[in-house]
């Protein structure tokens, strides 16, 4: 479903050349839920903005349902592909229905979408998604800003998903937020990937979580990949190269390297 092929992404820095990602391949199943481990700069944030079309590989190619991703067919490889940030990136002074039907904007015309006359049919749809991840049918009215870190994760999730995607891309969706509310984040993305046959590569920080809901690690350091397997197979090859220690805490996974 997405093939990741010998991509290269390097970056200026000063009179150096920063090396972002080095001849970086491997492919993920429609509906597997892939996460990516590693620090702050290991090239996790880069990859899904070459996934995503934001920016272009120096060298390799990527595939998305059979279609190499080119600069004539960005646009439309893009519309099948949901993006889900950090930060949520709500227009927060807008009711929870109006974000998420922001996610129809490619296939609703210009005059509509300004003027917010959506049609019954996408507000529906709106509504329904807003229920599927979890909130009551009152959040549609409530303006976005006016809700908890963990409320507003799930309208953004609800906005990747009404735009039916094949593909999710999650830049650390869950680093914002507590323990409990980032367990059922990340339940609700692996449900979606079971139920709806979508495929998501998550970026994490955090080794337990990937451990215990992903179906596939794959963990980065220095834009190489350095393992790519199941969770029991990542513990144990940890616990390998670590001389039998336990696994990695959160802060052993940070840095403060640049966020490449």
């Amino acid at each position: 479903m997405l093939s990741i092929n010998s991509i290269s992404k390097s970056f200026p820095s000063g009179k150096d050349t920063v090396q972002a990602l080095r001849n970086v391949s491997f492919q993920i199943q429609r509906g597997e839920f892939c996460v990516m481990l590693g620090h702050s700069g290991a090239g996790k944030s880069t990859l899904l903005k070459l996934v995503s079309g934001q920016m272009t590989p120096d060298e390799g190619e990527i595939v998305i349902d059979d279609q190499r991703l080119t600069s004539r067919n960005r646009r439309s490889l893009q519309y099948r592909i949901g993006m889900i940030h950090q930060h949520y990136e709500l227009v927060e002074r807008l009711s929870c229905l109006d974000n998420v039907l922001l996610g129809r904007l490619p296939w609703i015309p210009m005059t509509q979408s300004i003027f917010r006359n959506w049609n019954s049919d996408d507000r529906l749809a709106a509504c329904t998604w807003l229920e599927r991840v979890g909130l009551e049918p009152s959040h549609a009215t409530r303006r976005a800003g006016q809700l908890s870190g963990g409320q507003q994760q799930r309208v953004a999730i609800a906005r990747a998903l009404i735009r039916q995607p094949t593909l999710l891309l999650a830049d650390e969706p869950v680093a914002s937020l507590d323990p409990a509310t980032s367990r059922s984040i990340l339940e609700l993305l692996h449900q979606a990937s079971r139920d709806w046959n979508v495929s998501v590569l998550c970026n994490l920080h955090q080794p337990e979580l990937a451990q215990e809901f992903a179906d596939r690690i794959i963990q980065l350091s220095q834009g190489n990949i350095q393992f790519d397997g199941t969770p029991k197979q990542w513990a144990r090859h940890y616990q390998e190269v670590n001389g039998g220690s336990s696994e990695p805490s959160n802060n052993e996974l940070r840095s403060h390297s640049p966020a490449y």
